[in-house]
């Protein structure tokens, strides 16, 4: 059975917990759309990133960071369309449906973009 590692969690949860707070409080003193846009920063990239790099060395930690820049990219793509999907689904069917058929969106997307990325490699 995998254990988990103290450090890597840490990470995770300060880059996140960092990413949120900075996110509101930019968006109280500047405005949702400012605030929006600090939302979107890659905290859970950042802090896979950094991670890589307690596990892998060298060629292998470059080769480990392609893979997951890849997927984060599949993943970013997928948050275009969910952040574009809610924008006009919340407005249309109130917060909650709107919110909830964003992610169905994004997960669809996201399933979607990955296939096709892989068939494109393979």
């Amino acid at each position: 059975m995998n254990h988990i590692q103290v450090v890597p969690v840490i990470i995770r949860f300060l880059c996140g917990g960092f990413a949120v707070v900075a996110s509101t409080l930019l968006s109280r003193a500047f405005g949702g759309r400012i605030g929006g846009i600090f939302a979107a920063f890659p905290a859970v990239y950042l802090a896979a990133i950094l991670c890589l790099a307690l596990e892998y060395r060298g060629d292998e930690l470059l080769i480990m960071s392609q893979h997951v820049s890849q997927g984060a990219l599949v993943g970013m793509i997928a948050d275009i369309i969910c952040a574009i999907a809610a924008s006009k689904l919340i407005l249309r069917k109130g917060w909650v449906k709107g919110l909830n058929l964003a992610l169905v969106i994004w997960l669809i997307a996201a399933t979607g973009i990955y296939l096709t990325w892989q068939f494109i490699l393979s």
